[in-house]
């Protein structure tokens, strides 16, 4: 039995991860701790868990062995220390920390520590996405030439995400930092190590940090990797495009095909609707068979330091209108 302790409701996915949670048997969520202590203890009886103020004293506890992190992403690195160094397992939403040198002072007390960490990257573990993973890899696309992930929702147009969402010190961002880390943390995956970015942000609700954003990465393959968000675009689908020397890929939500010089060959037009493989495991069932179990840890702290870099990078880009190099 996994006993994990949920360190703040800040972020809106931190109820979802409680629920996926609550429904593990080999799991029990057995305190809970807020930055926001009103708050944390409102949650902490809807789950039926103990409310600890003192966060010293949660980690202290003999019943919690692990932490999903849910609280601000300027307060990462100091509850992630304090927790591998509390011999606790880390499972933390994105982004891992505001900035690659805070990433490496967290990397250094998990590995000195010997705790589990995983990070939040749920697309990894969508067929669609595994599919196009196993193509690039394949070849059959040739040399990749450029990819393009659009990943939108109309949060800040609608006014449906919390008004602390646009905190950006508490955020580091907008736009890009939120939703716009599932374009880039598939696009390294996909294409390897970033060599340069460009941005541009922008904003049209009036908020302190963007919401329209678009970044621009080259790799060490030569592969361009467009990057697309927005907290302004109701309606639109997620869009993925994959364009190589030898094929290419587009797929609309879960509406997939591929083309190749080969199909090319012998069918009419050249399209093939690919059968997908099946979903991997949500990251947090991932977590907990690694902390319990000992297996594969996926998204891990290079993961995470990844994304943190892409991010940070970006951000650059934008702020000072200049290509930023890696």
């Amino acid at each position: 039995m996994l006993h994990v302790a949920m360190l703040s409701k800040w972020h809106v996915h931190a109820p979802e991860y409680a629920g996926y949670f609550a429904k593990m048997e080999d799991v029990q969520i057995t305190c809970v701790w807020d930055e926001i202590p009103e708050r944390g203890r409102a949650w902490a009886e809807e789950l039926g868990a103990d409310f600890e103020e003192n966060l010293d004293a949660l980690l202290a506890r003999p019943d919690v062995d692990a932490v999903c992190i849910d609280t601000p992403t300027n307060m990462h690195k100091e509850v992630m220390i304090k927790a591998a160094k509390a011999g606790k397992h880390i499972y933390t939403e994105k982004v891992m920390c505001l900035n690659v040198a805070d990433c490496d002072e967290v990397i250094r007390a998990v590995e000195e520590n010997h705790v589990v960490f995983t990070i939040s990257l749920p697309q990894r573990t969508y067929p669609r996405n595994l599919f196009i993973k196993e193509a690039i890899d394949s070849g059959i696309l040739g040399d990749i030439t450029v990819l393009r992930c659009r990943n939108c929702h109309d949060g800040a147009l609608a006014g449906w995400l919390p008004d602390y969402w646009y905190d950006p010190e508490t955020t580091g961002g907008g736009a890009m930092m939120d939703l716009g880390a599932h374009p880039m943390y598939l696009s390294a995956w996909m294409l390897g190590n970033p060599v340069r970015i460009q941005s541009m942000f922008n904003n049209k609700t009036g908020h302190a940090v963007e919401d329209n954003s678009i970044s621009t990465i080259e790799f060490e393959n030569g592969a361009i990797a467009v990057s697309e968000t927005s907290l302004v675009s109701p309606m639109t689908p997620a869009i993925f495009e994959v364009y190589g020397t030898k094929g290419v890929i587009l797929a609309v939500d879960d509406d997939i095909k591929i083309k190749t010089v080969d199909t090319q060959k012998y069918l009419r037009d050249g399209w093939v609707v690919p059968r997908l493989p099946d979903p991997l495991p949500h990251p947090t069932r991932q977590w907990v068979d690694s902390c319990l179990y000992g297996k594969e840890i996926r998204y891990g702290v290079q993961e995470g330091r990844m994304l943190t870099a892409l991010m940070e990078n970006a951000y650059i880009a934008d702020r000072e209108r200049r290509e930023v190099k890696f």
